[in-house]
């Protein structure tokens, strides 16, 4: 019984080394119910009707592709607001390689396809900001929200006309 325990553990960690891997290093990730580009597609169309900006979109798998690579589905989506942002950087500039915020969708070797992004925890302790917990939590809250709406079926509402 021990090791079927034991097996059904590491199955579950192997099943996805790199979500399990980004959890570890700072990163939340959720799994989507979509493919990566839909992903991306659905983060981006809450984030623009929420007032945030979309700075860059970059397709990682394509990039590899010129230069004769095949690392598959992986798309970037870097995004920010300087309502969020200007607080953290009046508090430390450092921050600012973190900024604008990014998020990742990626495919795994079984076909799943996984949303990652900076858990604003981690950024706080990383910059070592203590003085704006109240901007955190509301970052993190938002982006809780928009990745549950940008990987879940349903959960994208049509836009008000």
């Amino acid at each position: 019984m021990k090791r079927l325990v034991i097996a059904a553990i590491a199955t579950l960690f192997l099943a996805s080394p790199l979500a399990a891997q980004a959890e570890s290093q700072g990163m939340i990730v959720k799994q989507s119910a979509f493919g990566v580009t839909k992903t991306i597609d659905r983060l981006g169309i809450i984030m623009q009707r929420k007032g945030i900006t979309i700075f860059a979109r970059v397709n990682h798998g394509k990039g590899a592709k010129k230069v004769g690579k095949d690392i598959g589905e992986v798309e970037l989506l870097i995004f920010g607001t300087p309502k969020m942002g200007t607080p953290l950087m009046a508090s430390n500039r450092g921050i600012g390689i973190d900024l604008p915020l990014k998020a990742l969708a990626w495919k795994d070797a079984d076909g799943k396809v996984w949303l990652g992004y900076n858990d604003p925890k981690h950024l706080a302790t990383r910059h070592g900001i203590a003085d704006r917990d109240k901007v955190f939590k509301k970052m993190a809250g938002a982006l809780d929200k928009f990745s549950h709406i940008a990987v879940t079926k349903g959960a994208l509402k049509p836009a008000a006309n």
